[in-house]
């Protein structure tokens, strides 16, 4: 019987697809390509983060408290780094593109510091981003008759080569999340 389970486990790891000799990256796994809408009605991808660390939010204009409360907390980082928040990108995507047209975004903006950009794009580009980035979202109908989002309240921290660093949680206490985006500027984790 021994000899069995045996055989049976060297059959089965044998058969098994082979990731090659390389461990598989962690930082890897969530980020990746995109192609939205600025603010600014310009066309944008990842290519255009890479080179500097960048944070990443997912939310909508009309949420009443998770995303503005982020942006603002964002807002207050960048004026606490001073003038390294120069090295750093914030990427606020809506995921709501029949409300967050460029122009609507370009206004909420005014709210928050400048270096925080918006994006959107269409319904199957959203939902590329959200998928390559382990995000959730979902259209959740009101009493009114309106409707709300339900998305992920993380910020994805991202290095200057576009890979996954981290997270910043909602909840995360100020002074924690500085010290994170700090050692992301600075490449430690």
């Amino acid at each position: 019987l021994v000899a069995m389970i045996a055989f049976c486990i060297s059959y089965w790891k044998a058969n098994q697809p082979q990731q090659g000799n390389a461990p598989l990256n962690v930082s890897q796994l969530v980020g990746g390509s995109f192609v939205l809408t600025d603010s600014k009605g310009q066309t944008i991808t990842e290519k255009d983060f890479l080179g500097r660390p960048f944070l990443v939010f997912f939310g909508f204009t009309h949420c009443p408290d998770v995303c503005p409360t982020t942006l603002f907390e964002a807002s207050t980082w960048l004026k606490s780094l001073g003038s390294d928040a120069d090295r750093l990108q914030v990427l606020f995507v809506s995921v709501d593109p029949d409300r967050d047209t460029p122009e609507l975004l370009n206004t909420y903006l005014q709210a928050f510091v400048p270096l925080i950009r918006a994006a959107t794009g269409t319904k199957s580009q959203i939902d590329a981003m959200v998928q390559t980035y382990k995000a959730t979202y979902r259209f959740v109908s009101t009493a009114s008759g309106n409707y709300t989002v339900d998305h992920t309240a993380l910020m994805f921290m991202m290095d200057g080569k576009g890979h996954f660093f981290g997270t910043i949680d909602y909840h995360e206490k100020p002074e924690i999340a500085l010290q994170k985006i700090r050692r992301l500027l600075l490449g430690v984790k």
